[in-house]
């Protein structure tokens, strides 16, 4: 019995315990690598939702349809062809003012509001149009909230080197897409009635 004493006595003898400051500055130095971990994680994940934030506004402010169709799309034709389209456009509600210079000859490379037309046989690009306030107006390019601008687009007159290779003729179909510089494009779609008219209200 005394043998086995002295060797559990041996066994733990030179052993010191720990203090309480020790332990105290284990805690702190664990502390102090959590509490800069989780600062780092935090960081990144603010930034990251920071960052998404702004991508979601940017997202909704390019998606948002800024302008829009303002009643019917009017068609001029000669008894056998189509030979003008006319249309209305409005800024919507609360919309940021867009920027309607038109392609109009003189003004080619300087329109930021780009109509588009195409048919079974064509697509031309950046067409030449024009455009008349209607209504509340003051006086410069810029449709604004409670603005309607009436854009015409001469189908004889597409603008330089741009010609359809056959004209709209009876129950032919076009599509006239509008793209101004912010916001969503306005497409209009129409087919052609089966007799042609001089003033067309088309669908």
């Amino acid at each position: 019995m005394i043998k086995l004493m002295k060797a559990m006595f041996n066994l733990h003898k030179g052993e010191k315990g720990m203090t309480g400051l020790e332990t105290a500055i284990i805690l702190i130095a664990f502390v102090t690598v959590a509490a800069v971990f989780g600062y780092a994680v935090l960081s990144a994940g603010l930034f990251s939702a920071e960052r998404g934030k702004e991508t979601i506004y940017a997202g909704l402010n390019e998606a948002k349809s800024n302008m829009e169709l303002s009643g019917s799309c009017i068609g001029y034709g000669d008894t056998e062809n189509l030979t003008s389209i006319l249309f209305t456009v409005k800024n919507a509600i609360a919309g940021n003012p867009i920027d309607m210079t038109p392609n109009s000859g003189a003004t080619i490379g300087m329109n930021k509001c780009v109509i588009s037309l195409t048919t079974k046989n064509d697509y031309l690009n950046n067409v030449k149009w024009s455009f008349a306030a209607i209504g509340d107006d003051n006086g410069n390019n810029l449709l604004e909230t409670g603005e309607q601008f009436e854009i015409t687009v001469d189908l004889a007159d597409l603008g330089t080197g741009l010609a359809l290779s056959q004209p709209l003729q009876r129950n032919d179909t076009f599509n006239l897409q509008v793209k101004p510089s912010i916001g969503s494009t306005i497409t209009i779609q129409r087919q052609l009635p089966p007799a042609i008219e001089p003033v067309m209200d088309l669908h």
